[in-house]
């Protein structure tokens, strides 16, 4: 019998999520995949660093020559749009974690019109949030309705534009920072809502998708509700995240997500 070759993983991004996702590939919790390449904005910053035979490069002639199977991106909503159609063109899947640049209706359909064109798939791990499988097979079915309230301690929301709507500094008690759709959602909250975006691709899409945001000082976990009802039944999920100590946007469950979806390439048994 000849063994099947090891999945190639290119990865994108090398930042909180990044490292994680390198450490569960390594540790042989990805299943039979091996880290071939890491693409970074600056490879002179990452000078020394040895991750068993992968190259960390800033040029994307040099990421692409090592022929990855699958393109993980974990670096953002502009690597989505820069690398996307490029890593299906060059004959990788392309696993993308910042789902929310998908809000952008022209990119997500060029995306998947690549990807069905070279062959290739998009792939959009759990990350964050929990239930896309129960959602994405109740869409089958009429959906009445799907919400989904995210709430995060103070230190999630640094840096964002919740800082233009809330004085952070001061808040006490659980604050609406947000309400709409899911399409608005991901625009206003590019980094800490992808959520929303994974939500509306299973399910009704970003226009039907209600969305509520709170910063909640009363909490130290990234909490998402989701909610959902159709002619399956209705269903209620909520998920408390633990954040990332070198950055609380990120959940430790942002790297566990991928590294299962990888393993699924190649297990003999998935589950969901």
């Amino acid at each position: 019998m000849t063994n099947k070759p090891r999945t190639r993983v290119g990865l994108i991004g090398y930042g909180t999520a990044g490292k994680d996702v390198v450490e569960a590939i390594l540790a042989n919790q990805a299943g039979d995949t091996r880290l071939v390449s890491v693409l970074v904005r600056d490879a002179g910053k990452y000078t020394g660093i040895s991750l068993e035979g992968c190259q960390i490069t800033d040029s994307e002639e040099a990421f692409f020559t090592s022929r990855p199977d699958v393109v993980v991106e974990t670096a953002g909503h502009d690597a989505v749009i820069h690398y996307a159609e490029k890593s299906l063109v060059n004959g990788s899947d392309f696993m993308v974690v910042s789902v929310g640049a998908f809000c952008d209706q022209a990119l997500h359909d060029r995306v998947l019109e690549s990807a069905s064109r070279h062959g290739r798939r998009v792939l959009v791990p759990s990350a964050a949030i929990a239930g896309l499988d129960r959602i994405a097979a109740a869409a089958q079915g009429p959906l009445e309705r799907v919400t989904l309230t995210t709430r995060k301690p103070v230190k999630a929301w640094r840096g964002t534009f919740a800082e233009e709507v809330v004085d952070l500094d001061t808040v006490t008690q659980p604050t609406v920072i947000f309400e709409g759709n899911a399409r608005e959602s991901s625009r206003v909250f590019p980094e800490s809502v992808n959520v929303s975006a994974a939500l509306s691709l299973a399910g009704v899409g970003f226009e039907a998708t209600e969305v509520r945001v709170l910063v909640d000082p009363t909490i130290d976990k990234n909490v998402h509700e989701v909610s959902a009802k159709g002619l399956f039944g209705e269903v209620r999920i909520e998920v408390q995240n633990t954040p990332s100590p070198n950055n609380p946007k990120t959940g430790y469950i942002v790297a566990m997500s991928v590294a299962r979806a990888l393993r699924n390439l190649t297990a003999p048994l998935v589950i969901g």
